[in-house]
């Protein structure tokens, strides 16, 4: 009786195991899920557009779109997030567009038609090069972009925001860490120690001074909403927090109006905001 039970512990033991080692050997097809064929571009939407390569510092050669407003306005550098490509997110795309700002929304390596593969470094290059790209190829001061990342985006959003100074920073869906999200998913395994990734966005958020919006939902399914108030709490003044509703990939669209006018707010009160241009007849955000 006693060997039995020492077996099945043995046994037991070596599934933990090899469980375990497999998440470590696979985890970045567990974070990042990139496709590569875009759907569409803003033409099919009616916004005027540029197709863009970004070189980012270690030579990797990333595709991007800017999508221009008004002369002189203010720009969305836009971090997507971890599903897709860029051109999936239009409806984000003409929300900001109708806000009177234009768009940089850029693919990281690995996406869509950018080179290479995703890993947590290379992100964080490609969102710096972006910067770069908008302040060396465009000329626009640092004073005139509003870093925005959604999910994944927004920790890639905060560690960039942490290292240069934006008008203002909207971090939306965000995860305190990808370590403490998968403790959520995975509680039965030391996530910590075997996560390579770890996208430790609190770390980033306190060293950011810029204008902060934290917009999260609570019925968001994915990252639950005391990741929003961990970000929050964090984050120096001055701050706001926008609660929404809907899901983590539908809320911003579920919310709608709401949605929309508390970003005008926000950027109005940041100093970032232009005119905005009227919304279409279905008033979608």
């Amino acid at each position: 009786m006693a060997g039995t039970v020492v077996l099945g512990l043995v046994l037991a033991l070596g599934l933990y195991g090899l469980m375990a080692a497999w998440l470590y050997a696979n985890q970045a097809r567990l974070l990042y899920f990139p496709v590569r064929e875009l759907d569409a571009d803003p033409a099919g939407i009616g916004l005027a557009f540029e197709a863009e390569t970004i070189v980012t510092e270690d030579g990797v050669r990333l595709a991007a779109w800017f999508v221009p407003a008004k002369a002189s306005a203010p720009v969305v550098l836009f971090c997507h997030g971890n599903a897709g490509n860029i051109s999936h997110r239009l409806d984000s795309i003409a929300l900001f567009h109708r806000l009177g700002l234009s768009v940089l929304i850029f693919d990281y390596r690995g996406y869509g038609e950018s080179e290479g593969a995703p890993d947590e470094q290379g992100t964080y290059r490609d969102a710096h090069a972006a910067w770069r790209h908008l302040r060396e190829a465009r000329g626009v001061p640092a004073d005139d972009i509003i870093v925005f990342g959604r999910s994944l985006g927004a920790a890639v959003a905060a560690w960039l925001a942490a290292r240069e100074r934006p008008r203002a920073v909207i971090l939306e869906s965000a995860f305190t860490s990808a370590a403490a999200l998968g403790a959520e998913y995975y509680p039965w395994l030391p996530v910590d120690r075997l996560l390579r990734h770890r996208y430790d966005t609190l770390a980033q958020v306190a060293e950011v001074r810029a204008p902060l919006l934290v917009v999260h939902s609570r019925d968001d399914e994915i990252v639950p909403f005391h990741h929003a108030l961990a970000v929050f709490d964090v984050a120096a003044e001055p701050k706001r927090l926008l609660e929404i509703r809907g899901g983590h990939n539908d809320g911003f669209l579920i919310t709608g109006a709401p949605y929309r006018d508390a970003l005008a707010s926000f950027l109005a009160a940041s100093g970032a905001a232009r005119n905005p241009l009227p919304g279409d007849a279905t008033g979608r955000p």
